[in-house]
């Protein structure tokens, strides 16, 4: 079998990537604070419902279940930390500090604890590992009025490239991208669209990708980043981006 565990599977590309990947052959794992409702019901599918706020919490659980995993069971073995969010459109001393803390805490400390848990549980496993960061090109250009999520993108990016050195010199070391997905017609980009232009100058750039119809939808791009996911030389570049691919 195939394992695939998923951060923010509950709904926009996270759904959509766990959704095409259930099959007969794979184990889908989604980990998200809420349940999807829309995902088929079946053997191939585990939600587990943590909040990723308190990464740690959901970080032991993983490496707990994957130490009592007959290594053999698995040809292949993936973690793709997807979830993040984003704060309101504005600078950070508008923004209240709890709803900061928790933007960094689920898109970079999550993604810390999770990669590190997922590396040592599978230390000795023979598999094809990945991992595999969902990056945004505002983890490698700044953007006004979004500094929480280009900070936990640029982390992303950079915890990326060293984790990739580390595991280059070991034995069934796992292979690591970080991967900006393009531009998605998600409730993230509902939020930005909604932003106030005197607090988010590129509110106006934003609302003109949906108008003229510049956005993936979230199968789209989930169909874009399996692909990538799924190439020989993944792990050759550790910064991607699909619109480069």
């Amino acid at each position: 079998m195939k394992l695939y565990i998923i951060t923010g599977a509950s709904r926009g590309m996270g759904e959509a990537i766990a959704r095409q990947l259930i099959s007969p052959e794979n184990l889908v794992i989604g980990i998200s604070r809420r349940r999807s409702a829309s995902l088929p019901c079946g053997p191939g599918l585990e939600q587990w419902e943590q909040d990723l706020a308190e990464p740690l919490d959901a970080a032991e659980r993983l490496q707990a279940w994957l130490a009592v995993q007959e290594p053999a069971r698995f040809s292949h073995a993936a973690l793709i930390n997807n979830a993040g969010v984003i704060t309101p459109p504005g600078p950070i001393d508008a923004v209240p500090l709890a709803e900061l803390s928790g933007a960094l805490r689920v898109g970079l400390e999550a993604t810390l604890l999770l990669s590190s848990a997922f590396l040592r549980a599978t230390r000795h496993w023979a598999a094809d590992k990945r991992l595999l960061n969902i990056s945004s090109g505002l983890g490698r250009r700044a953007m006004a009025g979004s500094a929480p999520y280009c900070a936990a993108k640029a982390g992303m990016d950079n915890l990326s490239r060293a984790i990739a050195l580390d595991e280059a010199g070991r034995e069934h070391g796992t292979r690591v991208v970080s991967l900006a997905p393009g531009i998605i017609d998600t409730e993230m980009q509902g939020q930005l669209r909604a932003g106030d232009p005197a607090s988010f100058p590129d509110q106006p750039r934003f609302a003109a990708f949906k108008a003229e119809g510049q956005l993936d939808s979230p199968e789209a791009a989930a169909a874009k980043v399996l692909r990538y996911l799924a190439r020989a030389d993944f792990g050759s570049t550790v910064l991607a981006d699909v619109r480069e691919a």
